[in-house]
């Protein structure tokens, strides 16, 4: 939560995570406060679209992953693709799906 605030004003998180959020957001079992943090959370970052060249990039990564017998889970890449394209820094905690993606900076904020 710390890096959250350290970074507040200056965080976009993806369409593609965006709809992973209401995935959570949305279970079964979820706690109505979840949807309530969702809207703060979006109050204060910047939701960056999926654009052609998003799509683009995502083509072009997959393409070469496929060709090497290594696909990367389509959201991922997606998510991926878009911190490529607004040349922005990815932080995960799932790193393994995002490794060798050449020119993606990414960090773990868990580590």
């Amino acid at each position: 939560m710390d890096r959250f605030i350290q970074h507040m004003g200056r965080l976009h998180i993806s369409t593609i995570t965006l709809a992973e959020l209401y995935v959570w957001v949305f279970r079964r079992e979820a706690s109505p406060r979840r949807l309530v943090t969702l809207q703060t959370l979006l109050q204060e970052v910047v939701v960056v679209d999926v654009s052609p060249a998003v799509s683009r990039t995502f083509g072009e990564l997959q393409a070469a992953r496929l060709d090497r017998g290594r696909p990367i889970p389509e959201m991922d890449l997606l998510i991926a693709a878009t911190a490529l394209v607004f040349n922005l820094t990815l932080v995960t905690h799932n790193t393994k799906d995002y490794e060798d993606i050449p020119g993606l900076a990414i960090t773990d904020w868990l580590k």
